[in-house]
């Protein structure tokens, strides 16, 4: 017997002992944000002329890009293949997205030494640069995951829109603007959900293009002419994880019971994806004769044992196990593990594989750098703490209702 499940916004104290903990973090990075913007890049950062990318882009925009692939996978899952008993998952994945993808964007801005030409990629264009097609496409997809959490908010607040004083003139003519555009992101959103798959396939592959363009300074074990096929693969793979994770974390947090009759069916995916990502991998390796740099005792081959042992063989045995996808604990440490074999490939590639010719000073993050991507990922957090709690996000048990004996949905959940 289930319960009738329905997106509400959560109910929850916003601070607590972990918040505050959050609240530091952000505090922190902040402080070194500010003496990136106003004394210069130089004044927070190693990076150097041989090493012009470090944990900014390999961590912050890379890894943040694949990580934030739940989005469209869990969109193409249940609205392209309509598989209408995912479509609890797909807001928080949404979600997840789009704060992911909008601090991608900030990483790069970050990143730039002279941020405030940014602008510049959407007006002169270049065609032939891989470059420009992920900065477009990252662009265009963010819009596009923008737009399609807006139902969301008209969800939320049609109806409900109760200004006072001298705002309550605008009351009515509000809610009918919400109205309006929620009929016509109704008719229309399948030509923005189509639109973000085929972008973010865009931008994940074009990011192992970047790579595979470096040539001889990238190291033969992941030097490849296949990179942009094996970066999308490994975001496929990762997409699905991720929601897990965030799920379960959620869940955990809030005092919800897991969706464990949705997160174990999403977890049977995730080992046939891992299995077709691991196939490419090694049969690139044999194929190149790679393997030989396996022979090596070295940090590069130490590495890239890490990250194919535990970030994929292991992962991919423990979704293939009935016990795993039955068990929260056992789903999550598993998503877990594909979730730092994808982060630690994107370190791998930008940082420990990156080797130019002449190499004068030897690039490590600085803590700048540390407390900024730090500040980050605890400023996501937060944020996402309070969009759950203001929008109809996380699917919750509707008190009252009688429990059927086959699970339903209750409301628009796309």
């Amino acid at each position: 017997m289930e319960l009738a499940i329905k997106a509400e916004p959560v109910r929850r104290p916003f601070l607590t002992p972990g918040v505050i903990i959050l609240l530091l973090l952000v505090a922190n990075g902040l402080v070194f944000a500010f003496f990136r913007f106003f004394f210069g890049i130089g004044s927070v950062t190693n990076l150097n002329n041989e090493f012009p990318w470090g944990i900014w882009i390999g961590i912050d925009v890379a890894a943040g890009v694949a990580l934030a692939a739940g989005g469209f996978t869990t969109a193409a899952l249940g609205h392209i293949f309509h598989r209408e008993e995912y479509h609890i998952v797909i807001r928080p994945a949404l979600l997840t997205a789009m704060l992911g993808y909008t601090f991608v964007a900030l990483g790069v801005v970050i990143d730039l030494g002279r941020y405030y030409n940014i602008w510049h990629v959407m007006i002169f264009w270049n065609g032939n640069s891989a470059l420009f097609e992920v900065g477009i496409c990252v662009m265009t997809y963010l819009t596009v995951l923008y737009i399609e959490f807006l139902p969301i908010v008209t969800e939320r607040f049609i109806g409900k829109v109760n200004f006072k004083g001298w705002l309550k003139s605008i009351n009515n003519l509000l809610d009918r603007f919400l109205r309006f555009l929620n009929r016509n992101l109704n008719r229309t959103m399948f030509f923005f959900i189509i639109s973000g798959v085929v972008l973010s396939c865009l931008h994940q592959s074009s990011l192992g293009t970047l790579m595979m363009l470096a040539g001889q300074k990238v190291h033969p074990l992941w030097q490849t002419p296949i990179a942009p096929l094996l970066f999308l693969l490994s975001a496929i793979a990762v997409g699905f994880p991720m929601v897990i994770m965030e799920s379960i974390l959620a869940s955990r947090s809030f005092k919800l019971k897991p969706e464990m009759h949705v997160l174990s069916r999403l977890g049977r995916f995730v080992g046939p994806l891992l299995g077709v990502y691991l196939g490419f991998r090694l049969g690139d390796m044999v194929i190149r004769e790679t393997f030989v740099y396996l022979t090596e005792f070295n940090l590069l081959t130490i590495m890239f044992l890490i990250e194919i042992v535990l970030g994929v063989i292991v992962p991919l045995r423990m979704f293939l196990s009935y016990k795993v996808l039955r068990s929260p604990n056992w789903i999550f440490t598993a998503s877990l593990f594909v979730i730092f074999g994808v982060l630690l490939n994107r370190f791998n590639n930008f940082i420990i594989a990156y080797h130019p010719p002449f190499i004068i000073n030897q690039y490590w993050p600085s803590v700048g750098e540390i407390s900024i991507t730090v500040g980050f990922v605890a400023l996501e957090i937060l944020l996402y703490r309070a969009f759950v709690m203001i929008f109809p996000i996380i699917g919750q048990p509707i008190k009252g209702y009688r429990p059927r004996t086959k699970y339903t949905i209750r409301g628009n959940m796309k």
